[in-house]
């Protein structure tokens, strides 16, 4: 039987290729500023292979190689959602971090999930009722109040159409907290809110291998992860996002008007 650690091995491989690229070629890819490398396609292959020897019947969604349509097949069974590096434009240009995200659905549902920051020898796993590590530690979100607190936004910065709606609430919601600040990799933002040194991310428009390893992580340690209407992720296709830390127990109002 499978283990998560089974998958925290392959998420270090995967980072060491990550780690070992020379700067890469990139391919644009629809949307404004959407890239894709030649490692980004490197270590998905990698991740398929790996992954298929764990589990041989699963299936797999992944960001490249057209792999990244969720079909009726992927809601019953096992289902791989992986990210090969979730901040492609912060590896491109040298800016940190990147990461590895790997999510298993179990009948579509958040099961297992990995996200390795290779840069930073960063672990993070959950299991499904078993709480959230990193590094093998146990982590709790944070307690303390949105006004105590830094929050996280991510620009969608795909999705132009979006770009007024979401300054407008980041300059709403600066008041509120410390800070902002936004590090251009969903998973890593999540895995911030899960660890306590943010209370807040939120975002427009994310795609499903940005989030689906993250909010299982987030969730077991404590966290409550919506759409930014307050709705349940379906894991199924896009959304947006809130993720918020124990301390803010309601929906900030800046994003209910």
């Amino acid at each position: 039987m499978f283990k998560i650690e089974d998958i925290i091995g392959i998420a270090q491989d995967a980072g060491k290729i990550m780690l070992t690229a020379e700067r890469p070629k990139i391919m644009e890819k629809s949307g404004h500023a959407n890239f894709c490398t030649e490692t980004d396609e490197k270590i998905q292959i990698f991740l398929i292979e790996k992954l298929s020897e764990i589990i041989p019947e699963a299936l797999f969604l992944g960001e490249e190689d057209g792999q990244d349509v969720f079909t009726a097949k992927m809601s019953s069974g096992y289902c791989f959602v992986i990210d090969p590096i979730d901040g492609t434009s912060n590896f491109i240009y040298g800016y940190r971090p990147s990461v590895v995200s790997i999510a298993l659905l179990k009948d579509g549902k958040p099961y297992m999930a990995v996200i390795y920051n290779p840069y930073d020898e960063m672990m993070f796993s959950a299991v499904s009722g078993n709480g959230a590590y990193l590094n093998g530690e146990r982590i709790m979100s944070s307690e303390a109040p949105l006004s105590d607190s830094l929050a996280v936004f991510g620009t969608a910065p795909y999705y132009t159409e979006l770009q007024e709606r979401t300054f407008d609430l980041a300059k709403k919601l600066l008041p509120l907290c410390v800070d902002l600040r936004r590090s251009g990799t969903a998973a890593w933002d999540m895995c911030c809110v899960a660890m306590g040194r943010c209370s807040l991310y939120f975002e427009m428009k994310i795609q499903l291998w940005d989030y689906a390893a993250a909010a299982l992580i987030a969730q077991e340690a404590g966290c409550t992860v919506t759409d930014i209407e307050g709705k349940f992720l379906s894991y199924k296709g896009p959304t947006s996002v809130i993720c918020r830390a124990r301390g803010i127990k309601e929906i900030p109002e800046c994003f209910c008007s």
